[in-house]
């Protein structure tokens, strides 16, 4: 069964269309990887997903676990095991990451030693400081990945977490996403899941991916092998992708 089905997913932003028609299949144990432009539609897939109340469904339908979600609440979401990374959290003065931290184990009734998932994101002096509060565009994204490492989410979603980082806040980040999507497997298979949001795809140099998906105009214009596909747009930009998109919606 796959974890996660989009059948035809319309969605509308501020009353204004922003997806149209969008189809995605997700094996249990599968990164894939959205590429677009600005404005494509990345973001908002990602919300949509997760049942942001910033979007709203007007045709289609997500299918996590065999379950339609496509009108549940962001908690029972949550509780079936999405998780994601917001591109740009919000700070929340007054609590502590640690606190925060804890209080995610607990909701998961996970027995997790905060201090080293801490670790893994070189997270550790920032536990006593306020959520986000003061934090550099590095540190906001190894504070949203030690999270979802506290939660382990069968699928977790990632807003751009190779957006504004050097490359070694890059490289923590992308281990911890590593650690996140194979914690206790089986050296051949994964046993979490992750989609993960790019712009330029620095990402894919340090996270394997099994799929990736160009977005352009709400549609997904083409799929295939994500260093194949960021080969192409390397070198020709989105150009082929819309010429892709332009002969499918031809052939409709």
């Amino acid at each position: 069964m796959p974890l996660l089905e989009i059948v035809d997913l319309h969605v509308e932003v501020e009353g204004k269309r922003v997806l149209r028609g969008v189809n995605l299949h997700i094996e249990p144990g599968e990164v894939h990887i959205l590429l677009g432009p600005n404005g494509s539609g990345k973001t908002t897939l990602i919300n949509a997903i997760i049942g942001s109340p910033k979007v709203k469904v007007v045709e289609g339908k997500i299918i996590f676990k065999g379950r339609d979600i496509t009108d549940a609440p962001m908690d029972e979401r949550v509780k079936m095991g999405l998780g994601v990374a917001f591109q740009h959290p919000p700070k929340i003065r007054g609590v502590k990451l640690r606190d925060l931290l804890q209080k995610i184990a607990s909701k998961f009734n996970r027995d997790v030693d905060v201090e080293k998932l801490a670790s893994v994101v070189k997270m550790e002096e920032y536990l006593s400081r306020d959520v986000n509060v003061g934090f550099s565009g590095g540190e906001l994204k190894r504070s949203e990945v030690l999270q979802l490492l506290v939660q382990s989410p069968d699928l977790a979603l990632l807003d751009e977490p190779d957006s504004g980082v050097d490359v070694e806040n890059l490289t923590v980040i992308a281990n911890a996403i590593n650690e996140l999507c194979e914690l206790n497997l089986k050296p051949s298979r994964r046993r979490k899941s992750a989609i993960m949001v790019t712009h330029l795809g620095y990402i894919l140099n340090y996270v394997k991916a099994d799929r990736a998906h160009v977005i352009l105009n709400g549609r997904i214009a083409c799929s295939g092998n994500p260093n194949e596909i960021l080969k192409q747009i390397m070198e020709h930009g989105f150009e082929r992708c819309v010429q892709c998109l332009q002969e499918r919606e031809l052939r409709r």
